[in-house]
């Protein structure tokens, strides 16, 4: 990354309309990208005019029209110092937007496009806003064509062209976003909406082309909605029955916007609150709205703690749930049809402190995916089962291999994992990985005197590592989810101190092949 400082206006220039020596603008440029420049003003906040009157020096600045250069997974850090009436603040820009305001005589500029210097791999910034963030990583961010993804922003839902990475903003303002429709591409997601000085929230449509917003529904206190399906004709959700709303760190959704201090004191009491949460045994319900008719069933009345729920993203009659709750107290993974009928547990715990979650669908519907340990913490696989057949199979992982959440890619040949620390459940020694896992399966040699079709078929994951996420506080969890033409992992991280979406490329940059299927002796 070749970093070349410009003196843009050596001898100052007009600041507000007025005489040119009451600001100094300087500024570097980077590469063929836009300059980055860093306005110093001089003002009195109780007599504005000074700003036109008060001369301003540049006293220390970057060497003019010298050049350096800075590996390209390094920050490079540009500093200013002026002299002038106090006080004086600073305010850095790149591309023409505020970078974080700050009374820094300094900025760090952290690359947007590298080659991850560990793995081979090209890193992307997405993102331009601070606070930015991907969709949770079961979630459906794209549109039905697969050329733009949607992410939230601090103020609204943005949209990205995945092919010309251009940003346009969709919806203004703080909004809960719950998915992109699969047949319309329509961003789905909760306004808060204040009428005659009372909140509600109302579940919107948007379309992203034309900005056309359409009010569905407006949630009654302990409603909420989670899950569009497949073909957009219904909304579904839980209804709980409490009187003592104090709990908010479990009522935003997985969608909510992550405030790393928050988090991390979350992160240290969520054992305890879920237990504390999962003990009242609220009366819960699950429920579907219908969008066309108004028209709302409700299924499944129940005091487990009902959570995570997300449609099929095939079959528009089959909703999969969870029983929340610490994993090892629950048997957490649940389908249930549209009409209340064939409610099915998808995995059975069979051990004592066996876990299983964070399940997934695959793209075609056929399979729901989940983390799977035997025990936790002890024994790592990546499980799936067959929505039609009952067939189990699961992949085996190492623990440095284990992830926050799995995905697998939309034609189901790879999986990805997002890493963890070494807090985790895991307590991986170097997990601060993003992996990318071809998957194997163990050659039956049972013969056929033995029926090895109800069996459970295991097999291994051989892993190539994208991402060296050691600089990211997993407070924010990374949520890798495969890009539709499958070039690409898509994720969040704060590895720039600020939370942005990134990419990696699933090929190397230098061309060479990662992986190149080779199987391990020693599996078989």
């Amino acid at each position: 990354m070749k970093i070349t400082f410009v003196d843009f206006c050596k001898s100052g220039m007009a600041a507000f309309g007025r005489k040119p020596h009451s600001s100094i603008v300087s500024g570097l440029r980077r590469s063929t990208e836009t300059p980055l420049r860093c306005m110093v003003v001089s003002f009195d906040l109780n007599l504005l005019v000074v700003i036109a009157l008060a001369a301003v020096c540049l006293t220390s600045s970057p060497v003019w029209a010298a050049e350096t250069t800075v590996a390209d997974t390094n920050a490079a850090s540009f500093s200013v110092t002026a002299s002038g009436t106090a006080p004086l603040t600073y305010q850095w820009f790149k591309t023409n937007e505020n970078l974080v305001s700050s009374d820094s005589l300094n900025r760090v500029l952290q690359p947007t496009e590298w080659i991850d210097a560990d793995t081979g791999h090209r890193v992307v910034q997405l993102s331009t806003e601070p606070g930015s963030e991907s969709l949770y990583f079961n979630m459906n961010p794209f549109t039905p064509d697969g050329k733009r993804m949607v992410f939230t922003t601090p103020s609204g839902i943005s949209m990205i062209n995945l092919q010309t990475r251009e940003v346009e903003k969709i919806v203004e303002g703080r909004v809960h976003i719950i998915m992109v429709g699969h047949k319309t591409g329509q961003i789905y997601y909760v306004l808060n909406k204040i009428e005659n000085g009372v909140t509600n929230h109302v579940v919107c449509a948007t379309d992203p082309k034309t900005k056309a917003t359409l009010e569905i529904l407006t949630l009654a206190l302990g409603q909420s909605v989670a899950t569009v399906n497949a073909d957009e004709t219904l909304l579904a959700g839980t209804i709980t029955y409490r009187t003592d709303w104090t709990n908010a760190f479990f009522d935003g959704g997985p969608n909510r916007l992550t405030d790393i201090q928050t988090a991390n004191e979350q992160r240290a009491r969520k054992g305890t609150m879920m237990d504390q949460r999962l003990a009242k045994r609220y009366p819960m319900e699950l429920f579907f709205y219908n969008i066309a008719t108004g028209k709302t069933k409700k299924v499944n009345r129940c005091t487990d703690w009902l959570n995570h729920l997300l449609f099929s993203p095939t079959d528009p009659n089959l909703l999969m749930f969870c029983h929340e709750g610490a994993w090892h107290k629950v048997d957490r993974i649940w389908t249930i049809r549209t009409d209340g009928s064939h409610l099915k547990l998808i995995h059975q715990r069979t051990m004592a402190m066996e876990i299983a979650g964070h399940e997934f669908w695959s793209a075609d519907g056929k399979t729901i995916w989940y983390d799977l340990q035997t025990p936790r913490g002890e024994d790592f696989w990546v499980a799936g089962y067959g929505i039609t057949n009952g067939a189990r199979t699961w992949y085996h992982l190492q623990r440095n291999e284990w992830g926050v959440h799995f995905n697998v890619s939309p034609d189901n040949t790879l999986f990805s994992s997002d890493g963890g620390d070494s807090h985790m459940v895991a307590h991986a020694p170097d997990g601060a990985w993003l992996n990318l896992f071809y998957p194997e399966l163990l050659r039956d040699s049972s013969g056929p005197e033995l029926d090895s079709g109800k069996l459970i078929k295991p097999g291994v994951f051989h892993s190539e590592r994208l991402v060296n996420m050691s600089k990211h506080d997993y407070a924010l969890e990374p949520n890798g989810m495969f890009a539709p033409d499958m070039k690409w992992l898509i994720f969040r991280s704060n590895m720039s101190g600020a939370n942005q979406v990134y990419a990696v490329e699933l090929k190397r940059a230098d061309g060479k092949p990662g992986y190149q299927g080779q199987s391990d002796p020693s599996f078989y």
